[in-house]
């Protein structure tokens, strides 16, 4: 008998609630509005009460924050909880809540590979350290290590959790110096999350206007805006900005691939790269990789892929986490 686990991906804006209800099967999957509730806790208590209630022992919730106490603030939502406290009102006897990276890079040894594609042709898999970044509203860093001689079980990797994405952003050329001197005008701290991110994309485009020294465009406030501008004009500031984003998103990889020597491959999750459509430069971005002077062979060994699985990878990447607590949990 497997009893039905709750499987949740809370970000700052949606919430993909589903039951796992036997090994790898995940059903009645929902996503709302975060908008519609005050907090986790009435979230998850609706989810299952429209669903009767079901007979929930163990649970997991990937968020989109740090996750290092049993206190948990969202940086990007007014809310906050208890992990002990959220346990006891919902009456689970477990309850795992980890960063959404965590998740996503759970999930990474159990995607079939139609689940991913390949940027750009170097490359080939290998074993190895895994690195995941995750540009959406904001950058998300994970990765994942490989344990020897455990097999295919819960206990083959060991997530790493990361708040890479608010490393300082390093410039790589004439044009990036110049962005950087207009960004730190207008912020303090210019980390990569700032402009290599959903929410980066207007700023961005806002200072190549500077650097450039053509108008601001006042109605390309969100990164759909930008994108929009881009289709209908290859030749826009708009379109440069794009290019410009997939160029620094290669170069923070190919830094991150250094720091955590990922062998294993370099693995981009994220809503921005599919908005961005064949608007997503993968030859700047592979570019942009490899040019790590002495240590571009290094790079030039190591794929990178875009994962193209459906919305459910990070509740898949949950219940991995969650099995691998409780082997861990029974083996102690």
């Amino acid at each position: 008998m497997f009893p039905p686990r709750l499987l949740a991906d809370i970000g700052g804006t949606r919430a993909r609630i589903g039951l796992e209800v036997a090994p790898g099967r995940i059903e009645a999957v929902a996503l709302h509005s975060c908008d519609d509730f005050p907090g986790v806790d009435a979230l998850l208590a609706a989810y299952l009460r429209d669903r009767g209630n079901p007979p929930v022992r163990h649970a997991a919730i990937a968020i989109a924050n740090p996750v290092s106490s049993d206190a948990v603030r969202m940086t990007n939502r007014d809310w906050s909880f208890s992990v002990s406290g959220l346990q006891r009102a919902l009456g689970f006897s477990r309850l795992a809540v980890m960063n959404d990276m965590v998740a996503m890079a759970m999930a990474l040894p159990h995607l079939a590979q139609e689940e991913l594609r390949k940027v750009g042709d170097a490359g080939e898999a290998c074993a190895g350290v895994k690195v995941l970044l995750g540009p959406g509203t904001g950058l998300g860093v994970g990765a994942l290590v490989p344990l020897a001689d455990r097999g295919d079980t819960p206990g083959s990797w060991m997530p790493v959790a990361s708040e890479g994405g608010h490393v300082s952003f390093a410039p790589a050329d004439e044009t990036e110096c110049r962005l950087l001197e207009v960004l730190w005008r207008r912020i303090p701290h210019v980390s990569a999350e700032r402009i290599v991110s959903g929410t980066g994309i207007p700023l961005l485009h806002s200072a190549l206007c500077v650097v450039n020294g053509v108008p601001e465009d006042p109605a390309a406030a969100t990164a759909e805006d930008v994108v929009a501008r881009a289709r209908a004009n290859r030749d826009s500031t708009a379109a440069q900005c794009l290019s410009v984003f997939s160029a620094m998103l290669g170069g923070i990889a190919g830094n991150l691939a250094l720091v955590y020597g990922a062998r294993g491959g370099v693995y981009l999750s994220g809503g921005v790269i599919p908005r961005l459509g064949e608007l997503f430069d993968a030859a700047a971005f592979r570019r942009r990789f490899e040019a790590k002077g002495r240590f571009a062979a290094y790079l030039a060994a190591i794929p990178v892929w875009q994962m193209v699985a459906g919305d459910d990878v990070a509740l898949r990447g949950a219940a991995a986490e969650l099995d691998r607590l409780l082997q861990s949990a029974t083996a102690a």
